[in-house]
């Protein structure tokens, strides 16, 4: 007798996801964190509180990214609230457990976000955003889809119904700073020198610039003229 042929795998379900990056925080004054912190006394804390875990890393800020490899540990790390003798918070970290994908899909043009992200929920989906065009001054949607995943790692496809989409990394547009021009950081935290997005010389923005420009000679030649 043949073996039964197992049914086509209906899409990519995240039920048994967890959460694999946290991150403790040092509970006290504003300049309490893990930089004077022995390594030592924090690896053995970590491992006799949850075990031996992927990874341990001092973030920039003092405080302890930390990688888990089981769903155990994830739920043993979220109740913690010390480490030795150090009072401390934990939290899941806000990007590295998630992940965003494109899909373009025709049939869901008339379809909410809100109602997407509900019939994708079972998919790992936990929201849903729609990319939009600016035509003729309005802004008009398209049958391009941002997903966002509760896993750091993207399925190949998602099953909108019966229609199966592919899924592709989402690229997001680089960040740049309005105050110097470059890209990698926003005006907020930038140390740079103001520069004129229109002439590029420092010292003075766009909407005081007095430069001429190819543009603005161009514009001046019928006046030139005579017309």
């Amino acid at each position: 007798m043949c073996p039964l042929k197992k049914p086509p795998f209906s899409g990519q379900f995240s039920v048994n996801n967890f959460d694999t990056f946290f991150i403790i925080k040092r509970i006290g004054g504003n300049d309490d964190n893990f930089s004077n912190v022995s390594p030592f006394l924090v690896e053995k804390a970590i491992t006799g509180s949850v075990g031996t875990v992927t990874s341990t890393k001092l973030m920039r800020s003092g405080d302890l990214l930390v990688e888990v490899a089981s769903r155990k540990q994830a739920q043993q790390i979220l109740k913690l609230n010390s480490l030795s003798t150090i009072a401390i918070s934990v939290q899941p970290h806000v990007t590295l457990n998630t992940s965003k994908g494109v899909i373009t899909c025709g049939r869901l043009l008339n379809l909410s976000n809100e109602e997407i992200t509900k019939e994708l929920s079972g998919q790992g989906v936990k929201d849903v955003r729609r990319i939009n065009i600016r035509r003729d001054g309005e802004l008009m949607p398209t049958k391009h889809f941002i997903l966002t995943f509760n896993t750091p790692r993207l399925p190949e496809y998602i099953k909108a119904g019966y229609v199966r989409c592919s899924v592709r990394p989402y690229i997001p547009n680089p960040l740049r700073c309005f105050k110097c021009q470059r890209f990698g950081h926003s005006k907020t935290n930038c140390r740079g020198t103001l520069t004129c997005a229109r002439c590029a010389a420092a010292g003075h923005e766009s909407t005081d610039c007095t430069a001429v420009t190819a543009s603005t000679l161009l514009s001046l030649v019928p006046v030139l003229n005579g017309k």
